[in-house]
């Protein structure tokens, strides 16, 4: 496992700044982030001309890219853009959002199943991230999804689930393809870092009992924090899962 920061972190701010903020913090890999809005990184610097995205990356930065992370429903041609843009810059790993509630769970797989046949085109993994209002804020209903659709696996976020049960966690890590991390309580998706509920070191535990060997990403919501503070417990919970791993 290793640690890696999600360009979310800084996603009020223009992509080549996040990134600068980011390796300023001494993180080691990226994940790099997109939103509907464009305002932090359009989809279509990323998959229009993937050749032109990675140029313009390495003048950004040197530092390795983990993943990416759609934070929508991306029309089917730029996702398999994005697609590209992955296997061009040896990324393997894509995060898309679940279907929203009230959703009809067989549609939920025909949209996944396409996803994942356009991704493994490429050499890319999708996964869903677990998340609130969404069809996978049922830890069962994520797991089902990855049953019913063969090479789905999950982002899994325990801010999401600290209250569901041990049994319950234990139905999703198997699926895990991708983490992201902040501290949390149940009441509150983003707390300073040491007064959450998130175990982990028991969460590592658990993953490695699974074989998981990839990327803890660290997510930070802006919307949620103080941009004063931000710097300093990015860097506080990058120094905690060092020192766990």
């Amino acid at each position: 496992m290793f640690v890696a920061a999600s360009t979310r972190c800084f996603g009020d701010q223009p992509f080549a700044e996040a990134c600068e903020q980011l390796a300023d913090l001494e993180f080691e890999r990226f994940e790099v982030w997109i939103d509907e809005a464009g305002r932090h990184l359009p989809i279509d610097d990323v998959a229009a001309q993937p050749e032109a995205f990675a140029a313009r990356y390495r003048e950004i930065t040197r530092i390795p890219l983990s993943a990416f992370c759609l934070d929508y429903d991306a029309p089917p041609a730029k996702f398999a853009g994005l697609c590209k843009t992955a296997k061009l810059m040896r990324v393997t790993q894509v995060t898309v959002p679940a279907a929203p509630h009230g959703t009809p769970f067989n549609s939920e797989i025909d949209r996944l199943k396409e996803l994942v046949r356009v991704a493994l085109l490429e050499g890319v993994r999708v996964s869903l991230k677990t998340e609130r209002g969404r069809l996978t804020d049922d830890l069962h209903t994520a797991a089902e999804l990855c049953q019913a659709v063969q090479g789905l696996g999950l982002t899994f976020d325990p801010s999401y689930s600290l209250q569901a049960p041990e049994k319950t966690v234990e139905l999703v890590l198997p699926r895990v393809f991708h983490v992201h991390l902040r501290d949390s309580t149940p009441d509150q998706v983003q707390v300073q870092v040491g007064l959450g509920e998130v175990d982990y070191s028991g969460l590592i535990t658990n993953l490695r009992r699974h074989h998981y060997n990839r990327a803890l990403s660290v997510e930070w919501l802006p919307e949620l924090g103080e941009a004063d503070q931000r710097p300093l417990e990015l860097r506080k919970l990058r120094m905690l899962l060092d020192s766990l791993l």
